[in-house]
C-alpha cells in the first residue's frame, strides 16, 4: 500500500529542486508550461474536453507558500544589493539589515508568521499583492495591462477577421464551460511524462481524496499547480473606486461585449438553458457588427478606462448618473433591469474588432498594448483583440492574476481553433434577425462627460506617444543549441539583457524577472534578481575593450552566470526569494501604523525597487510575442522568448532618458558575443 508523507511543503532536497533549469521549465515566468496529454473525451459543443481528473482535485492539498527564514531573506537581499552598490553604500545597507534582523524586523516577521498560520487557505502574499494592485492610482493601460499575441493560423484561409473571431469566441466559451463544469484538465507539470502523463496516473490520482491528492501526484514526480486565478478569467472586471478599486465577478451573465469603432454591442453567447449558442448564429451576429456602417464614435467611452483610477472613479459615477439606462441597474415596468454599466462589467469578456491592420512588429505591439483607447475597455479581465487581417492578441488586466490562467486559456484556444475550427471559409452565417438580437449600447452623455472623453483622448495620445517600442528576431542560435551547451536558455537570455544595458550605459542596474509560485496554494509571483555579481563580472570581461580574457575564461564566466541564475530561479519558484517577504512585512507594518525600520528608509532599498530592467519570458507555440510598458521613466520593459526556431525580444521605453533602438542594437551585439564565445571564438577577434 502506498503511504503518504505528512509534509507541509515540497521536499527541497529532491534532486529536481536542485536544478534551477528544471524549475524554469516547470514554473516559467508570467505563466506555466505544462504537458497537456488529456486522456479525456470530447463532449459536443459545450466542452473542450472532459478530464478524468476534476479541475479542482489537487487544490485542497496544494502545499502552503512558505515564509522564508528572516536570516535567509536578508542574506539574499544583501547579495542583490552588493551587485549594485559601492562599498560605502553597501556597508550602510548591511548595518540596516543587521539591525533589522535583531530588532524590529524580527517582530514583523513573527507577526507575519502568526497571520499566516490563521490563513491556511491562502498565502501570505495574497492580501498585500491584491491590495498593492487595487490601490495603485495609475492608469492600468501601459502601466499594468500586458498583451500576448497569438501565432497566425497555419491555414491562411482561416486568417479572416469574421472566421477567426467566430472560432475564437466559440473556443473561449467552451474553455469557460469546461472549467466551470470542473472538467478542465488540472495544471500539472510532469517531470517524467512517460511515467505520469498517462491514463494510469490519472486513474490513480482520481481515486485519492482531495486532501492528499497532491502527494500522490508528487510520488509520481508530477507537480499540480494552483488554479485559483481561473475563477476571475470570465465575467470579471476591475471597477474604479476612490482609493482602492474593486474586483467583481458575475457568473450569471450570458452576454458577450463586442467593440468596434468605439461602439459597444451585446449579444447572448449562452442561451437560457446554459448552452453555447451555435457557431453560425455567433458568426451572424459578429458579421452584423462588422457590417454596421456607423462611423467612428467620437464620444467612445472606452477611453475613460485609460484615466487615473481616482479620476475614472469620479467620471464613472457621473456617467452612471447621466441617464437612467447608464446605471448599474434601473427600475422599469415594475422590475429592476441591468443598466448599461452593469452589462459592460458582467460581460463574459470583450471581443474587440479593429478596422486597422498594422503590418510591422512595432505597430502591432502598439495596437495590442495600447491602441488609441477608443476601441478598448481596459478594466475587463481580458480583451480578445482581432485586427482587420485577423492578427489576434489578448490584452489582460493584471490585478486579478499573473498570466497563469491567461496562458492556459491562450494555448487551449489556439490549439482548438487551428485544429478543429467551428466555422470555415464556406460556412454561411445563420439566417437570424441580428438587428433585433444584437443590442447597441448608447450611453447618455452630457456636455461635461463629452469634455472628459475628449480630454482623456488627448492625454492618452500624449502618454502613448511618450512610449517607444522596438523588436528583435534572432536566429543564429536557439533553445536547443543552449541546452546542448549545458546552459540554461533563460540564464543566457538574461545575461544578454544585462550585457546590452552594460554596453549602452556601462553599468548594472536593478532588474526584475517574474517567476510564478503556482506550485503553492494561492501563490502569485516571486522575483528573480537576475543582475548578479556573476553577470556584472562577465559583462565587464566581455566589454574590457581588448582581448584580456581568453575564450575559456569567458565560457567559464557564462557557465557561472547560468549556475547562479538557476539557483535564483529555484529559490524564487520555491517562494525563497527576498522581495515578497520584505514587501509583506512592510505592508502589514504600514497597515498597523508601526514605524518602519531603517532598512525600509535606506535609499538603497528604494533604489533596488525602482526597476530599470523589467523582464518576463513567455514561450509557447501559440505565442508570437508578448509585451508590457516599461515600469520606470528611465527603464526598459523587456518581453522575450527563446524557442527552438528563434529568439525574440519586444522592448518598450520612455525617451529621452533611454533609447530603445540603441538598446535593441546592443541586444543583437550581445547575442552575437554569446554566440562567438560558445563557438570557441573571441568576440573581439
Amino acid at each position: 500500500m502506498l503511504r503518504f508523507r505528512a509534509v507541509s511543503r515540497i521536499n527541497t532536497n529532491d534532486k529536481l529542486f536542485n536544478n534551477g533549469h528544471r524549475y524554469k521549465q516547470i514554473f516559467g515566468c508570467r505563466g506555466i508550461q505544462v504537458s497537456q496529454a488529456l486522456y479525456s473525451t470530447s463532449v459536443g459543443n459545450d466542452f473542450i474536453h472532459e478530464s478524468i481528473v476534476p479541475s479542482d482535485h489537487f487544490q485542497k492539498s496544494l502545499p502552503h507558500l512558505p515564509i522564508p527564514k528572516i536570516e535567509n531573506t536578508l542574506t539574499r537581499y544583501l547579495n542583490s544589493q552588493s551587485t549594485l552598490l559601492g562599498e560605502e553604500q553597501f556597508n550602510y545597507t548591511k548595518k540596516c539589515a543587521e539591525a533589522f534582523a535583531y530588532r524590529d524586523g524580527s517582530a514583523l516577521h513573527d507577526d507575519l508568521v502568526a497571520r499566516d498560520k490563521l490563513n491556511k487557505q491562502t498565502s501570505y502574499v495574497t492580501e498585500p499583492w491584491f491590495d498593492m494592485y487595487l490601490r495603485d492610482r495609475k492608469p492600468v493601460s501601459l502601466t499594468h495591462n500586458p498583451f500576448i499575441t497569438f501565432t497566425d493560423d497555419p491555414n491562411p484561409k482561416y486568417m479572416d477577421q469574421l472566421l477567426r473571431a467566430t472560432n475564437m469566441v466559440m473556443s473561449s466559451l467552451r474553455f469557460m464551460k469546461t472549467f466551470r463544469a470542473n472538467l478542465l484538465e488540472p495544471d500539472v507539470f510532469h517531470l517524467n511524462p512517460k511515467k505520469s502523463d498517462t491514463l494510469q496516473f490519472r486513474k490513480f490520482v482520481r481515486r485519492l481524496p482531495k486532501s492528499v491528492s497532491f502527494y500522490g501526484a508528487y510520488w509520481y514526480k508530477a507537480f499540480p499547480l494552483d488554479m485559483s486565478q481561473y475563477a476571475n478569467l470570465f465575467n470579471s472586471t476591475r471597477i474604479p473606486r476612490h482609493n482602492k478599486d474593486e474586483l467583481v465577478v458575475d457568473e450569471t451573465a450570458k452576454h458577450l461585449l463586442v467593440m468596434r469603432k468605439g461602439h459597444m454591442y451585446l449579444f447572448d453567447a449562452i442561451d437560457r438553458d446554459g448552452n453555447i449558442v451555435s457557431p453560425d448564429v455567433v458568426m451572424a451576429h459578429i458579421k452584423y457588427i462588422l457590417d454596421d456602417p456607423r462611423p467612428q464614435n467620437d464620444n467612445a467611452i472606452g477611453v475613460l478606462t485609460t484615466l487615473n483610477r481616482d479620476k475614472w472613479a469620479t467620471v464613472r459615477t457621473q456617467l452612471c448618473n447621466a441617464g437612467e439606462m447608464n446605471e448599474s441597474a434601473f427600475f422599469s415596468k415594475g422590475v429592476y433591469n441591468d443598466g448599461y454599466m452593469k452589462l459592460v462589467d458582467s460581460a463574459l469578456f470583450v471581443l474587440v474588432l479593429d478596422d486597422d491592420a498594422p503590418a510591422d512588429p512595432n505597430a502591432i505591439t502598439r495596437n495590442f498594448l495600447h491602441g488609441d483607447g477608443t476601441n478598448r475597455w481596459f478594466d475587463k479581465s481580458f480583451s480578445l483583440i482581432i485586427t482587420k487581417d485577423a492578427k489576434t492578441a489578448v490584452n489582460f488586466e493584471h490585478s486579478w492574476g499573473d498570466g497563469v490562467a491567461v496562458l492556459r486559456y491562450f494555448n487551449e484556444v489556439w490549439k482548438e481553433t487551428t485544429t478543429k475550427p467551428f466555422v470555415h471559409p464556406d460556412t454561411v452565417p445563420a439566417n437570424v434577425h441580428s438587428d433585433r438580437i444584437v443590442q447597441k449600447l448608447e450611453f447618455a452623455l452630457d456636455p461635461k462627460l463629452k469634455e472628459y472623453i475628449s480630454d482623456a483622448r488627448s492625454s492618452y495620445a500624449e502618454r502613448c506617444a511618450s512610449l517607444d517600442v522596438d523588436h528583435l528576431e534572432y536566429y543564429k542560435f536557439n533553445k536547443q543549441y543552449l541546452k546542448d551547451k549545458k546552459l540554461s536558455p533563460d540564464s543566457v537570455l538574461q545575461f544578454a539583457i544585462q550585457l546590452a544595458y552594460y554596453k549602452q550605459f556601462g553599468k548594472t542596474v536593478p532588474t526584475y524577472e517574474s517567476c510564478s509560485t503556482a506550485a503553492f496554494k494561492k501563490g502569485r509571483t516571486e522575483t528573480i534578481r537576475s543582475a548578479t555579481k556573476e553577470t556584472k563580472r562577465a559583462c565587464a570581461m566581455v566589454e574590457s575593450g581588448e582581448i584580456m580574457h581568453s575564450v575559456q575564461d569567458l565560457t567559464l564566466a557564462l557557465q557561472e552566470c547560468s549556475t547562479i541564475h538557476s539557483k535564483l530561479t529555484k529559490e524564487a519558484a520555491m517562494g525563497q526569494g527576498w522581495d515578497r517577504h520584505l514587501f509583506a512585512m512592510k505592508y502589514y507594518a504600514e497597515q498597523a501604523g508601526t514605524p518602519l525600520p531603517e532598512l525600509y528608509k535606506d535609499p538603497a532599498y528604494n533604489y533596488i525597487n525602482q526597476i530599470t530592467l523589467s523582464t518576463s519570458t513567455l514561450t509557447s507555440p501559440a505565442v508570437v510575442i508578448g509585451g508590457f510598458g516599461a515600469v520606470t521613466p528611465n527603464g526598459y520593459g523587456v518581453g522575450y522568448a527563446v524557442e527552438n526556431e528563434r529568439i525574440g525580444f519586444n522592448v518598450t521605453n520612455y525617451p529621452p532618458e533611454t533609447n530603445v533602438h540603441e538598446f535593441v542594437n546592443c541586444l543583437r551585439e550581445s547575442l552575437d558575443d554569446v554566440y562567438s564565445i560558445l563557438e570557441g571564438k573571441h568576440p573581439r577577434s
